[in-house]
C-alpha cells in the first residue's frame, strides 16, 4: 500500500455562459489537488493507496471524502477539520496548460500538525509527497517530519509541483525542496518546476525524471546516464492532472514489478527505467485527452 500525503481540494474551471452577461460566470468544479489525484490515480491503476490529508467537514469536504470512498482510496489516514475546503480557480491556456489561483488560507488541508502524525505498519510500502503542502504551514513541517522519520525505511517519492500562488516565496520552495531531495528515493519534476527552482543548474544534479509536456520526458540516472522518450500523440483537451498521472504510473510500474522499495529503485536497469518511463508517458497522454484531472484506468494501458 502506498501512502500519499498532502492537499485535497476542488478545481473550479470557468465555462462560457450562453447569455453573454458579464455579471454571470459559470463554473465546473472537479475534485483534485496533486496528492489527491495521485492517490486516486494509483487506485485506478490497481495499486492499493491511502491519503494522509485534512478534509473539511463542509459540503465540499464531504464530497471529497465520497470521491475517495468511491475510488477505493483508504480512509485510515484522513483527519476531519471544521475549516473550509481549499478552492483552486483554474484558467486553461491555449496550449492546454493550467494556471491556478488558490483560495486556501486557513483551510482544512493545511491543518495537519505533528500531533496527527500516524504510526505506519509494514503494509505501507512507500510515501509520496508534493505540491504546496510542502511549503504551507503547519502541514509542511508535519510532512517533513514524517519523511525524515521514514526515509531509508520505505520508498519516498517527491514531486515539487511548484505553485507560487499559495506560497510566492521561491526561496522557501528551494530550501524545502533541497532538504527533501536528500531524503527522497525518486524525484519527478516538470520543466516548469525546474525553471523556477533551479534556473541555472544542470537538471541531473537534482532530479531523476523531468516531464516536458508535449516534448515527452527525460530521465537522469546516476547509474545509467540521461536520455529521453517522446510524448504520445494525442488531441489535448488540457494538461490538468497529467503530472499526477505520470507520478502514479511510475509508482504503479514499480509496484507491479515488485521493485517498490529503496533497494528496488537502486537496482533498476536502463531497460527497466525505459519501460517505466514509457508506461508513465502513455498514462499521462490519456489524461491530457480529457478535461480536468480524469486519470486513466489500468485496462486502458498496454
Amino acid at each position: 500500500m502506498y501512502l500519499v500525503c498532502g492537499e485535497a481540494l476542488f478545481d473550479f474551471f470557468s465555462e462560457d455562459d450562453a447569455s453573454g452577461l458579464a455579471s454571470k460566470v459559470n463554473f465546473k468544479a472537479i475534485a483534485g489537488g496533486s496528492p489527491f489525484n495521485v492517490a486516486v490515480g494509483l487506485r485506478r491503476l490497481g495499486v492499493d493507496s491511502a491519503l494522509f490529508a485534512g478534509l473539511s467537514t463542509d459540503y465540499l469536504g464531504r464530497r471529497l471524502q465520497q470521491v475517495l470512498q468511491d475510488e477505493g482510496v483508504r480512509a485510515d489516514y484522513l483527519i476531519d477539520f471544521a475549516a473550509p475546503t481549499t478552492l483552486a480557480m483554474v484558467a486553461v491556456g491555449a496550449n492546454g496548460s493550467p494556471h491556478y489561483s488558490f483560495r486556501g488560507e486557513g483551510c482544512a488541508d493545511r491543518q495537519l500538525s505533528l500531533t496527527h502524525l500516524p504510526q505506519l505498519g509494514p503494509e505501507v510500502r512507500g510515501l509520496h509527497i508534493g505540491s504546496f503542502s510542502l511549503v504551507v504551514q503547519p502541514i509542511a513541517d508535519t510532512l517533513l517530519t514524517l519523511v525524515q522519520r521514514e526515509s531509508g525505511k520505505r520508498l519516498i517519492t517527491l514531486d515539487p509541483n511548484v505553485r507560487l500562488n499559495p506560497e510566492p516565496n521561491i526561496d522557501l520552495w528551494r530550501e524545502r525542496v533541497a532538504t527533501l531531495v536528500q531524503l527522497a528515493d525518486m524525484i519527478k519534476v516538470s520543466d516548469e518546476d525546474l525553471s523556477l527552482l533551479y534556473p541555472e543548474q544542470d537538471p541531473k544534479r537534482v532530479i531523476e525524471f523531468l516531464t516536458r509536456g508535449g516534448e515527452g520526458a527525460t530521465v537522469f540516472s546516476r547509474a545509467h546516464g540521461s536520455w529521453s522518450v517522446p510524448a504520445c500523440s494525442v488531441k489535448i483537451a488540457d494538461t490538468v492532472g497529467a503530472g499526477d498521472t505520470f507520478q502514479a504510473a511510475l509508482i504503479t510500474w514499480l509496484t507491479e514489478q515488485e521493485l517498490d522499495s529503496v533497494e528496488g529503485v537502486q537496482q533498476l536497469s536502463r531497460e527497466q527505467i525505459e519501460a517505466m518511463l514509457r508506461f508513465a508517458v502513455q498514462a499521462a497522454a490519456l489524461t491530457c485527452s480529457k478535461t480536468g484531472p480524469d486519470l486513466p484506468y489500468r485496462h486502458q494501458l498496454s
